[in-house]
């Protein structure tokens, strides 16, 4: 029995150039699963994703997924990918099967995503208020911002080269416009009059997640302001510009080994939608 991949359709691009292909899983010529594949960025660092691996169950356990996961490594690897990541879907918070295949095959877990469906507007402590970020300030804010994104990149398996790259694309595809980019909410916290964090909200297609109204791609406190509240306060932020658009349902993404914001959001009602796992391919 030889288990293979087998295109459904030609190749595809999305809006930042990245090459997709939809496969099936056959064993010999019989169908017995799926997969999508994405390659990295024009301008991006060398990612590629596997989506979507899915075995019927008559056909699990017998290692159709692991040849499946490897065959499209060898694809992504063809495509100039040097590091591999890998969705699995958590069933009301809990592990899945394809999270034992990808630990098995080497992966190693980075990040999650969160989300949580809104209903009532929190209350923002006494002193506390939100602000947007105004031009002048967007700079220094891109510059803390970007420290965490690269720095979330580089414990990913990435150079600092290709990390500062990945995070210069982020901007330029998520920004174009600064503080003034439409569909992009950036508020500052204050409490007591001082800025002590910021947050960065986005309500206008691509957003990471078809199933969400509104995605949170940056939470930012002051460290010198941090073991306050502060965290939290934000997040009550991000709720009440969510529901003063009509946008209900907030998605977020939180690198795993990040104890404490894992914490705070779970504490808040934010559920786990999906665990992302990377390898770096030898």
């Amino acid at each position: 029995m030889t288990t293979t991949l087998r295109p459904t359709g030609p190749e595809g691009r999305d809006a930042e150039g990245r090459r997709s292909r939809a496969y099936e899983i056959r064993v010999n010529s019989r169908p017995v699963g799926a997969l999508t594949l994405r390659g990295p960025s024009e301008t991006g660092p060398p990612f590629g994703t596997i989506e979507h691996l899915r075995v019927e169950e008559g056909d699990r356990r017998r290692g159709r997924g692991t040849v499946a996961a490897l065959a499209a490594e060898e694809i992504l690897r063809g495509w100039g990918c040097t590091h591999v990541e890998a969705r699995s879907a958590a069933a009301a918070g809990e592990r899945a099967s394809g999270d034992h295949l990808l630990s098995a095959l080497g992966y190693a877990e980075h990040s999650l995503h969160m989300i949580k469906e809104l209903r009532e507007r929190p209350a923002l402590p006494p002193g506390s208020e939100a602000r947007p970020l105004r031009d002048e300030e967007f700079a220094a804010w891109w510059e803390a911002s970007a420290a965490t994104h690269v720095g979330g990149m580089i414990a990913r398996g990435l150079t600092p080269a290709q990390a500062a790259a990945g995070s210069e694309t982020a901007r330029r595809v998520r920004l174009p416009d600064g503080a003034a980019t439409p569909g992009v909410a950036l508020r500052v916290l204050t409490c007591d009059g001082a800025d002590v964090g910021a947050i960065w909200l986005a309500f206008t297609a691509p957003l990471p997640r078809s199933d969400v109204d509104a995605w949170i791609f940056d939470v930012n406190v002051d460290p010198a302001r941090r073991g306050a509240g502060h965290g939290r306060s934000l997040m009550a932020v991000a709720e009440h510009e969510c529901l003063a658009r009509s946008a209900p349902i907030l998605g977020l993404n939180v690198f795993t080994d990040n104890t404490p914001a894992v914490r705070l959001y779970t504490s808040l009602g934010y559920r786990t939608a999906e665990r992302f796992y990377v390898k770096k391919l030898p």
